[in-house]
C-alpha cells in the first residue's frame, strides 16, 4: 500500500510540463543528495508511471480516443475526426513527451555512474520503457522526431536539431523494449501491482512494431514493413507462450463477462461478486482505487446510454452467431433479423454486441442513488431504468454501456483499472502481424490467438478458419480487423489503426449514421421524421473530411519559432 501512495504521488508531480527540449529547473532538484542508493532510483521512476494512457485521455477525447475515429461522435463535432483541426499555438502531447523522455534521460545517466548496477537494473528497465513509451507517442502523432538519449544542456545540438526519420524512432524504441524486457519482473507481488513486468515490455513491444510495420508496408515500403512484422509476432508470442495471462471469463457471469471485466472493482460490482485479483488479462494498467485514486473523469456519466452517439458502420461490424456478417458475398446473412422491429438487428449476433450495447425496453443501471444495483439479485429490477422510448430517440439511437457502473458511487470516483495493454490486444496483435508478414494464417495460429478471443463470449459461434473465409467470400484481412475493432471499441485504438492501414481516408470522411428509421422505429421515435437520411439511416454527423496531412498531427507553431530546422509535418506549412 505505502508503494501505491508513493505511485500516486509521483504521478502528480509528473504532470507539470514546458517546453519540448527545454532544460527544466524541476530536475535540478532530483540531483544534490538524489542517486546514492537503489530506493533512490526506485522513488525517480515510480514517476514515469503517471504518464500512460487512463480514462481521462481515452474514454474522454485525447489523440488515441475512439471520438476522433469513425466509430461515434456526439452533439458537438471534434474537430479532429471533422476534419478541421488546425496548427496549435503550443500542443501539450509534444512538449509533455519531451518532458518525460528527459526525465527517463536522467535516471538512465545516473545509473551509468552508479556503483551496483544489479541492484537498479529494474529501474533502468523502466526507464527505458517509458522512454520507448514516450517516443511511440511521438511517432504516431508526428512521425519525425528528434532522439535525444541523455539530458540536454543549454548548448547541447538536439535543440537545434533537424528531427530524425521515423524509421530511426522505431529502431530505439524497439531497442529500449528488448534491453527493458530482460530486466524485468515475471511476476509482481501484490504490493507491485501495476508495474512493468517482462510481458508488458514484449506485449508493447508486439504493439509498436505492428504499428509502424503495417504503417510502412502500406506506404509501399514491403521490406521494412515485414521485418517490423516479425518481430511483432514475435513478441507476441513470447507474451502467449509465456502462459501468465488469460483472457477473463466467469462462468457464473457466462455471457456478460465481457461487460463486467471492465468494471471490476474491489467492492462489489458484479453479479458474480469477483473482484480485480480475478482479472488475469490486464498486462499493464492504471490502477484506480475509489478513495486513493478514483478515475477522475465520469466515466460511467459520460458513456451511459446516448452521451456517446455511436455509429452505425460500427454496430454492422457485428457478426451473426453463425460467423458471418450480416451482408456477405452479394447475400443477406439467414440469421440477420433487419430492421422491422427497434430490436431484431440483435438477435443471432455477437454476444458483445448485447455487452457493449443496451437495447430498446432493456432494463439497465447506472451509479445513481435510485438507479443503480444493491443486492445483485432480482430484487435490483425496482431500481432499474428502462430503455423506452423517451431515451432511445437520442443520439444516434444505439446505446453504449461499455465503462459505465452499475453500483452506487459519486460521479468520477468509479475505483476499476484502466488496461494500458490486456492480453486479448497481444493475441489480435498475433494474428494480424502474422497474416500481413506472410499474406497467409494457418488455422493453428488463428486458434491460438483470435478465435480465443472471438469464442470468449460466443462459445457456439464457428471459429474464423481458412474454410470459412473462403466457402463464404470473405477476406481475411478484413475478418482479422473487424474482430480487432470489436474487441477494442471505446478502448483508443481505432482511428490509430485507420492511420497504420492507410484507409483513413476512405473511412473517416464517411457520415456518421444513427439507426435505421424503419417498421417500429418510425412510431417510438416519430420525431426523427424531420431528420435528414441516407438509406433510411438518420444522418448524425455529415460534412466530414479527410485530407492526406491528417495522418499526422502538425507541429505546434511555438515550438517551430524555437527550433526552426524541426520542419513542420507535409500539408500544414503555412
Amino acid at each position: 500500500m505505502k508503494l501505491y501512495k508513493k505511485i500516486v504521488l509521483m504521478a502528480v508531480l509528473g504532470l507539470s510540463a514546458t517546453s519540448c527540449l527545454d532544460l527544466e529547473s524541476q530536475d535540478q532538484l532530483a540531483d544534490g543528495n538524489m542517486w546514492n542508493t537503489a530506493s533512490d532510483f526506485e522513488y525517480f521512476a515510480n514517476n514515469f508511471y503517471g504518464w500512460t494512457r487512463d480514462f481521462t485521455s481515452t474514454v474522454s477525447d485525447g489523440p488515441h480516443s475512439d471520438w476522433r475515429s469513425d466509430l461515434m461522435t456526439s452533439n458537438s463535432f471534434n474537430e479532429y475526426s471533422h476534419g478541421n483541426n488546425s496548427v496549435p499555438t503550443s500542443d501539450g502531447n509534444y512538449t509533455g513527451a519531451y518532458n518525460h523522455i528527459r526525465r527517463t534521460n536522467l535516471l538512465l545517466q545516473k545509473a551509468a555512474g552508479y556503483s551496483g548496477n544489479e541492484s537498479i537494473a529494474r529501474y533502468v528497465a523502466e526507464a527505458k520503457f517509458f522512454r520507448a513509451y514516450c517516443y511511440f507517442e511521438l511517432l504516431q502523432l508526428y512521425g519525425n522526431a528528434v532522439i535525444t538519449t541523455s539530458p540536454l544542456d543549454i548548448d547541447s545540438p538536439e535543440l537545434t536539431a533537424k528531427r530524425n526519420d521515423r524509421s530511426e524512432v522505431a529502431d530505439l524504441i524497439i531497442q529500449d523494449l528488448q534491453e527493458a524486457a530482460p530486466d524485468l519482473p515475471e511476476t509482481l507481488n501484490t504490493d507491485e501491482e501495476g508495474k512493468l513486468t517482462k510481458d508488458a515490455a514484449y506485449a508493447f513491444l508486439s504493439r509498436v512494431a505492428l504499428y509502424e510495420g503495417t504503417w510502412q508496408k502500406f506506404r509501399n515500403n514491403e521490406t521494412r514493413g515485414k521485418e517490423l512484422l516479425d518481430i511483432a509476432a514475435k513478441a507476441a508470442k513470447k507474451v502467449i507462450d509465456g502462459k501468465r495471462y488469460k483472457l477473463f471469463y466467469s462462468s457464473t457471469l457466462g455471457d456478460y463477462s465481457y461487460k463486467y471485466m471492465f468494471i471490476l472493482e474491489n467492492v462489489q460490482s458484479n453479479p458474480a461478486n469477483l473482484t480485480k485479483k480475478d482479472n488475469k488479462e490486464y498486462i499493464f494498467y492504471r490502477r484506480h482505487d475509489e478513495t486513493l485514486s478514483p478515475v477522475g473523469t465520469n466515466v460511467t456519466q459520460g458513456c451511459l446510454a446516448n452521451v456517446q452517439y455511436i455509429n452505425r458502420k460500427f454496430v454492422n461490424m457485428y457478426l451473426c452467431s453463425n460467423g458471418l456478417p450480416i451482408e456477405y458475398n452479394g447475400q443477406t446473412n439467414p440469421l440477420f433479423k433487419g430492421y422491422e422491429t427497434a430490436t431484431s438487428e440483435f438477435e443471432n449476433r455477437d454476444n458483445r454486441m448485447k455487452n457493449c450495447l443496451i437495447q430498446y425496453q432493456q432494463k439497465f443501471w447506472n451509479n445513481a442513488d435510485n438507479n443503480c444495483r444493491l443486492t445483485w439479485n432480482d430484487e435490483d429490477e425496482s431500481r432499474a431504468l428502462t430503455m423506452d422510448a423517451s431515451r432511445i430517440g437520442k443520439g444516434s439511437g444505439y446505446q453504449n454501456q461499455k465503462w459505465a457502473t452499475e453500483r452506487k458511487v459519486k460521479d468520477a470516483m468509479e475505483g476499476y483499472d484502466y488496461p494500458i495493454i490486456r492480453y486479448a490486444e497481444v493475441l489480435l496483435n498475433y494474428a494480424e502481424a502474422v497474416y500481413e508478414r506472410d499474406g497467409q494464417i494457418s488455422d493453428e495460429d488463428l486458434d491460438l490467438s483470435l478465435n480465443l478471443v472471438r469464442l470468449r463470449v460466443n462459445s457456439k459461434m464457428p471459429k474464423l478458419s481458412n474454410a470459412l473465409v473462403d466457402a463464404n467470400g470473405l477476406s481475411m484481412r478484413d475478418e482479422i480487423r473487424r474482430e480487432r475493432t470489436v474487441e477494442l471499441y471505446n478502448e483508443g485504438f481505432r482511428i490509430d489503426d485507420l492511420k497504420r492501414w492507410k484507409t483513413a481516408e476512405t473511412e473517416m470522411p464517411m457520415n456518421i449514421l444513427g439507426i435505421k428509421w424503419v417498421g417500429e422505429f418510425q412510431t417510438i421515435w416519430s420525431s426523427a421524421s424531420t431528420m435528414q437520411k441516407e438509406d433510411d439511416c438518420l444522418i448524425i454527423e455529415s460534412g466530414r473530411a479527410w485530407a492526406s496531412k491528417n495522418y499526422l498531427y502538425p507541429i505546434p507553431s511555438d515550438q517551430l519559432q524555437l527550433n526552426p530546422n524541426l520542419g513542420q509535418n507535409p500539408g500544414w506549412e503555412e
